[in-house]
């Protein structure tokens, strides 16, 4: 039995459409013991998105932005958060975002990006699927100052750091950012061996 043969969807009805559409969702659910369960549950789509950690190894430093994020201030987060570039992919493909994302954001203009998986980063409530991926870089890729756009509200500051900075950082908190530690975690079992 496939997972469309065990919902019906019963209501829908938006609740804001902002920065993405937010809908409250009313559904029956067949649950494994074959009964129907009502549930209603707030769906956000923002749509999906890719992120990216340009590394050298031969450095053994990796590129990440800082940048402030008001729904981790609004949960008790006082301070700008690390994390890998990423953006949504509006209508691009996952690697044509992704770069552009990353020039944007960090200055690097990459050439051979790898897609190394992609996840759900919040199932509960997000729609919101993140593709990630690696690639190297050289200090001379770098073409322009990074920062992102100041249009889209954007002020970025672009850190060039120590593999093993970056997750001495994740231990003490300083980066709390889950794509970011991901790729990080990914970085220290596959690429800095």
């Amino acid at each position: 039995m496939s997972v469309s043969d065990r919902i019906r969807i019963t209501g829908e009805r938006v609740l804001s459409k902002n920065y993405g559409t937010l809908k409250s969702i009313s559904f029956a659910w067949r649950r494994a013991d074959g009964t129907w369960q009502t549930l209603t549950r707030d769906v956000f789509d923002r749509g999906n998105a890719a992120a990216i950690l340009p590394y050298n190894l031969a450095r053994r430093t990796v590129v990440l932005v800082r940048q402030f994020r008001l729904p981790p201030y609004v949960n008790g987060h006082d301070d700008l958060l690390i994390e890998a570039a990423a953006g949504l992919l509006d209508e691009a493909s996952p690697e044509e975002r992704i770069r552009a994302e990353a020039e944007e954001e960090t200055g690097y203009r990459l050439h051979d990006v790898h897609k190394v998986f992609e996840a759900f980063m919040s199932p509960g409530a997000l729609t919101e699927k993140i593709h990630f991926f690696v690639a190297e870089y050289e200090p001379h890729m770098r073409i322009g100052n990074g920062g992102g756009l100041a249009d889209e509200g954007e002020d970025i500051e672009v850190l060039d750091i120590g593999i093993d900075q970056a997750l001495a950082m994740i231990a003490d908190g300083s980066i709390a950012d889950a794509k970011t530690i991901m790729l990080l975690q990914h970085a220290a079992l596959n690429l800095f061996r």
